[in-house]
C-alpha cells in the first residue's frame, strides 16, 4: 500500500511540472440538507450541510476531494477521486468514499476493517443533439458488505435529460440488494426528479447561482424494513 501511496505522489508531481494547464479549483455549495442517490443522510431530521471540494486538473486528469458537514459541526464524509476523461462523451472515476469514521485506526485505515467503501463510475453524456446523460456507478471494494460478510456490489445507474437550459429530469435506481449504501432489498427506483438552477443577479459583476432538487425515492421494499419505503424530499443549495 506505501508503495502505491507513493507511485501516486510522485505521478501528481510529475504531471504537476510537465503541464503548462495544470490548474486548481474550489468552491463549495451550502445545501437545506444533505441528501445523495435519493437517501437522506441524516435520515428525517436533515440539517443545512457545506459541501467544499478542492481538484486539481492536468490535461485529463483530475484529482481532487469533496466533502460534507453539518453547519452545526458534525463532519458527514470526507471523499477522495480521480476523473479522467476520455473524449467530451465519455469519463471514468474512482471514488474513495468514508462517511462512517468508525474505524479506531482513524481514517487513513486500508486495512480489511477499513471503513472506507470504493466506487467505479463510467459517466456518458450525449451529443448536443440528443444530451442525454448516462452514469453506472458500482462500489467494488471496502465495507460495502452483506451479512454474509460477502461485497454487496452496491450500484447505482442514473439518467438525466436536460428540458430546458437550465433544469434538468433524473431518474436513478439501485440495481443490486444493497443493505448499507441505498437500503434496498434489490432493485430499486431511488431517486427520481428534477433540478431547476437559477442565476441571482447582485452586482454587474457577481451573481449567485442557486438551485432547487424535488426528487423522490420510490424504494418498496427495504433491506431494513423497519425504515419508511417512500419518500419525497426538496433540497435548496447555493453555489459559492
Amino acid at each position: 500500500m506505501r508503495n502505491i501511496k507513493l507511485v501516486a505522489i510522485l505521478a501528481i508531481a510529475v504531471f504537476t511540472v510537465s503541464s503548462a494547464k495544470a490548474q486548481f479549483a474550489t468552491g463549495a455549495d451550502i445545501v437545506s440538507s444533505y441528501v445523495w442517490r435519493g437517501v437522506p443522510q441524516e435520515g428525517t431530521k436533515g440539517t443545512p450541510n457545506i459541501q467544499p471540494y478542492i481538484s486539481f486538473t492536468t490535461g485529463a486528469l483530475t484529482v481532487g476531494s469533496w466533502a460534507s458537514s453539518s453547519l452545526l459541526g458534525n463532519v458527514k464524509e470526507v471523499d477522495l477521486y480521480a476523473t479522467y476523461v476520455f473524449s467530451s462523451q465519455f469519463a471514468l472515476t474512482f471514488t474513495d468514499y468514508n462517511w462512517g469514521f468508525t474505524s479506531a485506526k482513524g481514517y487513513f485505515d486500508y486495512s480489511a476493517t477499513t471503513d472506507h467503501i470504493y466506487e467505479a463510475t463510467f459517466a456518458y453524456t450525449g451529443p448536443t443533439v440528443f444530451p442525454l446523460g448516462v452514469s453506472v456507478n458500482t462500489m467494488f471494494a471496502g465495507c460495502d458488505t452483506l451479512s454474509t460478510g460477502k461485497s454487496a456490489f452496491s450500484t447505482y445507474a442514473e439518467l438525466s435529460y436536460p428540458v430546458t437550459a437550465n433544469a434538468k429530469v433524473f431518474l436513478g435506481a439501485s440495481l443490486f440488494k444493497s443493505a448499507m449504501v441505498y437500503n434496498t432489498a434489490g432493485f430499486a427506483f431511488t431517486n427520481i426528479g428534477v433540478k431547476v438552477s437559477k442565476s441571482i443577479v447582485i452586482t454587474d459583476k457577481f451573481s449567485l447561482p442557486v438551485y432547487g432538487i424535488l426528487g423522490a425515492n420510490l424504494s418498496t421494499k427495504n433491506y431494513d424494513t423497519s425504515t419508511k419505503p417512500t419518500s419525497l424530499y426538496f433540497v435548496a443549495g447555493v453555489t459559492l
